[in-house]
């Protein structure tokens, strides 16, 4: 998100806090294709294009995270990471339903900005 473009939460009609909702809970069970579509299709939302690129961003930091926990299985390190990403995967997603519920913007802590 730039910093220019300001949310305002009594700004944010109903329909977006259900789309960004839906989209974190989506982001559960179907990774980064719910983010990908609303980013892709969502464009003059501004809340709801932010919540997409963001879960889209985390989407892909949990990806790169379960690449490298795959590698490490070689040296035994990888089978303790699976669990451990899936439930930073888990938590982080649901406390972006629980924002995009209230209609506040949320940022993924450990989360890789490569959508800008």
């Amino acid at each position: 998100m730039s910093d220019s473009l300001k949310i305002d939460a009594t700004g944010i009609s109903q329909d977006s806090k259900n789309l960004a909702l839906l989209n974190w809970i989506g982001t559960i069970f179907f990774g980064f294709v719910p983010g990908l579509v609303l980013y892709l299709i969502k464009k003059e939302d501004a809340y709801v294009f932010d919540q997409a690129k963001e879960s889209l961003n985390w989407s892909i930091t949990a990806g790169l995270a379960y690449l490298v926990a795959t590698i490490l299985t070689f040296v035994l390190i990888g089978a303790i990471l699976f669990p451990i990403i899936a439930l930073c995967h888990l938590i982080f997603c649901v406390m972006g339903a629980a924002a995009a519920y209230e209609g506040k913007l949320f940022r993924v802590p450990f989360a890789l900005r490569l959508i800008k």
